[in-house]
């Protein structure tokens, strides 16, 4: 048994988060001066629309978004490997497209700057290409979680 089974009202809860877990990747989307479609497309302010991308951003900047982009896809992962019950309340929030157009959108795009900076130490190289292919790994282990409860499951039973 596990904790949502004892309480059953963490389902609602789980539906209230769900949002912020959203903006998480909408956040790293943002930092990284892409534009999720289907987000809520806050309007910029005007010294906002500086062109930050992931190519010309401070090495400690691409950095952190690779650790913070890492971390949250192995956090939804796991999550969703060990409750996958939780999968119809994510499917609520549009997640599948969500995470698609996340995926399109960013991982690309770090990839590429990974790859094309000059770096002084391979080794930082080396660990961030690490993470960037764990995060991309851990993002299509999620979807394939929730395709598989959603769509599969049901036709199964």
């Amino acid at each position: 048994a596990n904790i949502f089974t004892q309480q059953p009202s963490y389902f609602s809860d789980l539906d209230e988060i769900l949002p912020t877990v959203l903006q998480v990747f909408n956040n790293i989307l943002h930092k990284c001066g892409l534009q999720c479609e289907g987000a809520s497309a806050e309007p910029q302010k005007l010294e906002e629309r500086v062109n930050v991308t992931p190519g010309n951003m401070p090495l400690q900047e691409l950095k952190d978004i690779v650790l913070y982009l890492c971390d949250t896809c192995t956090t939804l992962w796991a999550f969703l490997d060990v409750f996958p019950l939780a999968c119809q309340t994510f499917q609520k929030h549009d997640f599948c497209y969500r995470l698609a157009s996340f995926y399109e959108l960013a991982v690309p795009e770090l990839e590429s700057a990974v790859k094309k900076r000059h770096y002084e130490d391979n080794s930082v190289f080396a660990d961030l290409w690490r993470r960037i292919s764990h995060s991309r790994k851990k993002l299509m282990e999620a979807f394939h979680i929730i395709i598989n409860q959603i769509c599969l499951q049901p036709i199964l039973e």
